[in-house]
């Protein structure tokens, strides 16, 4: 847009009502228009300032940012930045947040109240004008939906996957992805590896609401989870995920390396290593978010012969992720959300799974790398060797 993006502070802290504009200064074409310190006169300063977008804390007295962004979604339809507090609590406030219609959030350095807010200045700005452009997000579940509790029951014996389905995600995917688990069945026959682009200390919780909303199996990944079929691993905040082939079974692993295009974890880290590591018998998805990561890893993984997949644009809160593959042509099929579970199960069905036979169970699998979250090492084992 051409002229300034108007923006409203709302937060009960005052010195996060004058940091925060302080911070978006030095963006020429922000202007922040107002700030106000509870729900109750944000929604005021709304209709009175008309901001294209509000940024907003979730801890507040009279009404809070919930109750705040419930009324601006029924009737305001402002897009809406969460600023939150990085802890346990403002992980919880902040997932309900974006289920409730959010566009998307930062998190507070842990030292903000100190000043020190300069380090997510420049995400918030890049954040605020994608927000302003795009709009209001479209609503794809509700709470409700999210705490529907889910009847399962999950074999002891691991169960091999007919193929590997990597996933990349950012701006929109907690909804985007609730939405895709619940669609799956409970025996799918993949193993889901997910990136999304969240912060440490987020995506454990983020795994644990997944697993309480789906058919599936869903966990946060520790270095040697074990891939295995109707099983979803996400790749813990601030760590890379990498698999390896074992001969006992395939594995998950998390690795320290450095940023890749400016995140950890990176979507490019896995799609590379899924690429190399499975080639053919991989599917790569590419869903909605912001930048541009995952586009080389796509085109390894279709280099490597891997059937690739990008969300059709039309359905993403922000399409530049699955863009930015499907302009570079690495794009095997374009697939709306709605439509994204059946094209897995299509694609995942186990007599598209090539001749060769799954490894043999042994006994002593469950004693290796698949043990209990605080036996999991952060390396798997190199005395073990590769599959062939």
């Amino acid at each position: 847009m051409s002229e300034k993006i108007r923006v409203l502070v709302v937060d009960d802290s005052a010195l996060m009502r004058k940091l925060i504009p302080q911070v978006l200064l030095h963006d020429p074409s922000i202007e922040v228009v107002g700030t106000a310190m509870d729900g109750l006169i944000g929604l005021r300063k709304i209709d009175e300032l008309r901001p294209h977008v509000v940024t907003l804390d979730l801890e507040m007295p009279r009404m809070d940012g919930i109750e705040m962004l419930k009324q601006i979604t029924r009737k305001r339809h402002v897009p809406v930045i969460v600023v939150s507090a990085h802890s346990e609590e403002g992980a919880s406030l902040t997932l309900k947040a974006l289920a409730f219609g959010a566009f998307d959030f930062v998190t507070k350095p842990r030292d903000a109240a100190s000043g020190r807010l300069q380090q997510i200045g420049s995400e918030l700005a890049l954040k605020i004008k994608v927000a302003a452009s795009a709009g209001v997000p479209k609503m794809i579940i509700t709470e409700s939906l999210a705490k529907q509790p889910v009847p399962r029951t999950f074999s002891t014996q691991p169960s091999w996957p007919s193929r590997v389905v990597a996933i990349g995600i950012s701006t929109g995917g907690p909804n985007a992805l609730q939405y895709l688990f619940s669609q799956l069945p409970q025996n799918f026959p993949g193993c889901l590896l997910v990136v999304q682009h969240m912060p440490q200390g987020f995506t454990g919780m983020f795994a644990r609401r997944l697993h309480e909303s789906s058919p599936i199996e869903v966990k946060e990944a520790q270095s040697g989870d074990l891939l295995m079929a109707g099983r979803a691993l996400i790749c813990p905040g601030d760590r890379h995920m990498k698999i390896r082939r074992m001969e006992h079974g395939d594995v998950a692993i998390l690795v320290d390396q450095p940023r890749v295009n400016g995140h950890r974890p990176s979507v490019d880290v896995l799609f590379d290593s899924v690429a190399k590591e499975m080639g053919a018998k991989a599917v790569c998805v590419l869903m909605t978010g912001m930048g541009d990561d995952g586009a080389a890893g796509m085109g390894a993984m279709h280099a490597a012969g891997g059937f690739t997949i990008a969300q059709r644009p039309e359905t993403c809160v922000v399409d530049s992720m699955p863009r930015s593959a499907i302009q570079r042509g690495f794009v095997s099929q374009v697939v709306s959300l709605p439509d994204l579970a059946g094209v897995l199960m299509s694609k995942c069905a186990p007599d598209r799974l090539s001749k060769e036979p799954a490894p043999t169970i042994r006994a002593a699998s469950n004693r290796g790398l698949d043990r209990t979250p605080n036996g999991a090492s952060d390396h798997a084992p190199e005395t073990v060797s590769r599959r062939r």
